[in-house]
């Protein structure tokens, strides 16, 4: 079945609970680029260098790692709707007082706690988004995906429209966004059934036990710091007003929203998601290897071209961690951005240091050679994963059209 068919079960026929949740998941989505073109002007608003700037996304997304153990603990005890609105609280909270911030340590600590509110959004969005969407987990992965590619496409616009008058306006914007999400999610999306078995803290390290699980986990760590390298680390390489950097990411965020959503699928029908997910992340450590040795203009073609593998690669690896293993999709996907949070964490803090260990090209070879060793890693347990996802699709098939909190 299409999941883009515009009958029942099509992906653009969901609930209005689904829509209402996708669209508070497209505002915090916009929350992670959202610094990227006013990185800079944070650099000259607060006197600080692109290092202790770079640590906005470590803080983030080192709580947002370990917040993932937290959020199916969360949920399984009050519930998934709870756990959305308690998350998107945490996001006005913060993000409102990051707009008041005086120095970077503030701001980097507010940052940490908008973190914590967007782990408990986001994961429990995906899970509440498959649980309720009509058409199964196809559909529902792919309006997932979609609503990041947007999010991720309009956080650098907005960032740079309201960040053209002061750097602190994004953060105010984002707050009255998601207080708008808050709302909707309050009106439309009724509570969800709480699991049989409560989820502990130790589960979603449990289920890395899994050789399929801990392989996808472990290739998305090397792909995510090479992802967090262009997000977090370009701009400062760029080196452009906030109007044209915005401009440069929305034009990579929406070609990560394209192949994310209409070619990935495509690719994955026609080749296979293994083969699709080892050429695209050989094609992206090409493009970051020509993006850090090219000149300005090359540099900016290579940054939005990045977006196209990025898509595909993200799609895929959500596919891969919520049906490679026989654990229930939310434990199964904690465990999963556990691990590859991590990456994201690291990228924007090692990053500028190399630099000023080396020169401006290293951090990008670095970033080449990770994503290459997210493909050995692919590569090596093609087998594994190919046999295990293959074990487990039954399962999953069972699964969809009921909630995903149910073990």
């Amino acid at each position: 079945m299409d999941p883009f068919d515009a009958g029942a079960g099509g992906l653009l026929r969901q609930p209005k609970a689904v829509w209402a949740t996708a669209g508070a998941s497209v505002v915090a989505f916009m929350g992670i680029g959202l610094v990227d073109p006013i990185l800079p002007s944070i650099a000259q608003g607060l006197d600080a260098t692109a290092g202790q700037v770079s640590l906005l996304f470590t803080s983030y997304f080192l709580i947002t790692a370990f917040a993932m153990l937290v959020t199916g603990f969360v949920s399984s005890r009050i519930g998934g709707r709870r756990t959305l609105l308690l998350g998107l609280a945490l996001v006005v909270v913060f993000a409102g007082l990051a707009g008041t911030s005086d120095t970077v340590g503030q701001l980097v600590g507010y940052r940490a706690g908008w973190g914590l509110g967007n782990a408990l959004f986001v994961s429990t969005a995906l899970a509440v988004i498959v649980g309720a969407a009509a058409g199964g987990s196809a559909a529902a992965i792919l309006l997932y995906e979609s609503a990041l590619g947007l999010g991720m496409a309009c956080g650098p616009l907005l960032g740079a429209l309201l960040g053209d008058a002061s750097w602190r306006y994004p953060f105010f914007g984002t707050a009255a966004l998601m207080a708008i999400g808050f709302l909707g999610i309050t009106v439309l999306l009724k509570e969800q059934p709480k699991p049989a078995r409560r989820t502990s803290l130790l589960d979603p390290l449990k289920a890395l036990g899994h050789g399929g699980l801990a392989s996808v986990a472990a290739s998305a760590f090397f792909y995510n710091y090479t992802f967090f390298t262009v997000l977090a680390f370009t701009p400062f390489v760029l080196d452009m007003t906030p109007y044209a950097s915005g401009a440069v990411f929305f034009a990579w965020g929406l070609l990560l929203a394209v192949f994310s959503v209409l070619v990935a699928p495509r690719l994955q029908r026609r080749f296979g998601s293994l083969k699709v997910l080892g050429g695209s992340l050989l094609l992206l450590a090409a493009d970051v290897l020509v993006l850090g040795y090219g000149g300005h203009t090359t540099a900016v073609v290579c940054t939005i071209l990045s977006g196209a593998f990025i898509g595909v690669n993200n799609t895929v690896y959500t596919e891969l961690a919520l049906g490679v293993s026989d654990a229930p999709r939310p434990v199964a996907s904690a465990g999963y951005n556990f691990v590859r949070w991590f990456a994201a964490a690291a990228a924007p803090f090692f990053a500028p240091r190399i630099e000023e260990w080396t020169d401006i090209h290293v951090p990008f070879v670095v970033a080449a050679v990770t994503v290459v060793l997210g493909a050995v890693v692919v590569a090596v347990r093609r087998e594994a994963l190919t046999h295990e996802a293959a074990e487990t699709e039954p399962r999953h098939a069972a699964e969809d059209g009921v909630t995903v909190f149910a073990n």
